[in-house]
């Protein structure tokens, strides 16, 4: 496709797609911010319809719908959470230990949109995993795997930086100027609404 929008599957139920990073996943408010992923798909494939999203920051895995039924049913799988996601991260700092997980409640922090904060009392619950990939001893960056298992608004985000380690370049929670905030989707699993297969995609990482 143009536009650096590269297909890893496409039948009459589903594509999937890699979106870039700084490319919105759905239009947004202002007319300047019209020009997004699905807005690119439908001008090849009308019948496109979204089922999840990703931060603007973020790259990677995205599958979308051709029509209401099956953007209903592939929703359906998102929410009941049986659609697998994982993330590759580079954080700033040295993590202790090779894996974990944050469970910290998250809601909008709403004088500082579009931030999300903790907050134990009116919080929604969210849950990450975590698994180390390698070190940069040097660069002082740990490359992991997240692993969403709820999934809240900027919520690897904003459990990294709680942590202590914030996503290289993501600024908006604290982290040091870069080329990109590297947060990248780069495995997705889901059944087809059709045919009942397991589907798997992976995509690795510029970073």
């Amino acid at each position: 496709m143009d536009n650096e929008i590269a297909l890893h599957y496409i039948d009459d139920a589903l594509l999937v797609a890699e979106k870039p990073a700084g490319l919105l996943s759905v239009p947004g408010r202002l007319p300047e911010n019209q020009d997004c992923l699905v807005s690119r798909l439908q001008a090849l494939y009308p019948d496109v319809l979204t089922v999840h999203r990703l931060d603007q920051v973020t790259s990677g895995l995205m599958v979308y719908a051709r029509g209401k039924a099956m953007q209903s049913a592939l929703s359906g799988q998102f929410e009941k959470r049986l659609v697998s996601k994982r993330y590759e991260a580079l954080l700033e700092g040295l993590l202790d230990g090779d894996a974990g997980e944050v469970a910290l409640p998250m809601m909008r922090d709403w004088p500082n949109r579009p931030r999300q904060k903790v907050d134990f009392e009116l919080g929604k619950p969210a849950l990450t995993r975590w698994r180390l990939l390698g070190t940069d001893a040097e660069a002082r960056h740990s490359r992991v795997e997240l692993e969403p298992v709820t999934g809240r608004t900027h919520q690897l985000r904003l459990h990294m930086t709680s942590i202590g380690h914030p996503i290289v370049g993501d600024l908006l929670y604290g982290a040091s100027p870069a080329r990109r905030v590297c947060l990248h989707a780069s495995r997705l699993v889901f059944v087809h609404p059709v045919t009942g297969e397991v589907m798997e995609f992976v995509s690795g990482c510029a970073f």
